[in-house]
């Protein structure tokens, strides 16, 4: 899969307006693409059914337009770890001018978003963590979204954060795939001399001080399969523990033009088996396979283009910026249904969660 998206861009207006380029471009791509590839599918030839025909697999068939409820924003590929199963990965240096991403995020609100969930890359290493704070305070005061969460590596949060945007927070969700720091270090989350479990306690004390849910989301893979997680998890309880089988996506973490090799970390279905059933007794275990994680989860990449993973790869929509939301989502490959039978809408704003700060 070939992509148009530059390195870098000189100044604000021609990163705009390459940005747009690009994803028209892709659009027309992807819809010469799908009009090739859905005849297989018991689709008639022409372009009016397909959006008709991925509303169907959604779940919503002839009753509506699919409602983007629960909404990952990737907003920047850029990371300060090198994850080797990482399927979102630093293709490009590119973010949205803040007006921009705002103005995307009002379209998907208007068009039935309930949650958003910030991720990456790492969302805080743009400047330092403000420009995420100020889409979280937006999306919180200014579009009253129920939930607005992050998904990070943890490093580079400070407390001064909390401070400033806690308030806006309804779940923080810090990446850690193993309770043993030689483990994180030969998979990738290692940055110098920072504890990753460390980091991670303090983290947990600063959300309970903060009121933000805490979450924790571990990738299971070759080099933790083994491990026993339920006393440290039972030590920081965190509200949700996702737990996820490792994933391979062509082109971003296997294929050749990946940026990591992620071959090595890959285990079958009965090892992911195992260790759930170890783990069987924890309470706030959700665990997530490759089967459940398909097609499930609504993606808008740093362009705020869906990204359709149903022929595992990353194939873009046009950006909503361009085309709006209903028109985009028609390229996202979402199963509505998939969506809701692996529990992807639960109890997500911190008012409802009646915790015991």
């Amino acid at each position: 899969m070939w992509t148009l998206a530059p390195l870098a861009f000189p100044g604000k207006l021609l990163g705009a307006l390459w940005g747009s380029l690009a994803s028209l471009l892709l659009w027309l791509r992807a819809a010469l693409r799908l009009a090739g590839t859905d005849r297989g599918r018991g689709r008639q030839e022409g372009p009016e059914p397909e959006g008709a025909g991925e509303e169907e697999e959604g779940g919503r068939g002839q009753d509506g337009p699919l409602t983007p409820t629960s909404v990952n924003y990737h907003f920047t590929r850029q990371c300060n770890y090198k994850c080797g199963f990482c399927f979102h990965t630093a293709k490009t240096s590119f973010v949205l001018p803040l007006e921009e991403a705002q103005r995307g995020l009002r379209l998907l609100r208007e068009a039935g978003m309930e949650k958003v969930n910030f991720s990456g890359g790492e969302p805080f290493l743009k400047d330092r963590g403000e420009y995420l704070g100020r889409l979280v305070r937006f999306c919180k005061q200014e579009l009253g979204l129920p939930s607005v969460s992050i998904v990070s590596n943890g490093s580079l949060i400070r407390e001064r954060w909390f401070k400033d945007y806690g308030q806006y927070l309804d779940i923080l969700a810090v990446s850690c795939d193993s309770f043993n720091e030689d483990v994180n270090v030969l998979i990738g989350r290692g940055q110098g001399k920072l504890n990753h479990v460390e980091n991670l306690r303090q983290l947990r004390r600063w959300c309970r001080q903060y009121r933000v849910a805490f979450k924790i989301n571990s990738v299971i893979n070759r080099f933790n399969v083994d491990e026993d997680m339920r006393a440290h998890i039972q030590e920081l309880n965190p509200v949700r523990w996702k737990v996820f089988q490792c994933l391979l996506i062509e082109g971003e973490n296997v294929g050749d033009s990946a940026l990591r090799e992620a071959e090595r970390f890959v285990i079958s279905e009965e090892e992911f088996q195992g260790f759930l059933d170890r783990h069987r007794g924890v309470p706030c275990l959700v665990p997530e396979s490759n089967d459940k994680m398909k097609d499930s989860y609504l993606i808008l990449d740093e362009y705020m283009r869906f990204l359709n993973c149903r022929e595992g790869r990353k194939d873009p929509s046009p950006s909503i910026l361009d085309v709006g939301v209903q028109e985009a989502i028609k390229f996202s490959g979402f199963d509505e249904e998939t969506f809701l039978k692996r529990g992807g809408k639960y109890v997500w704003s911190k008012a409802d969660l009646k915790l015991d700060w």
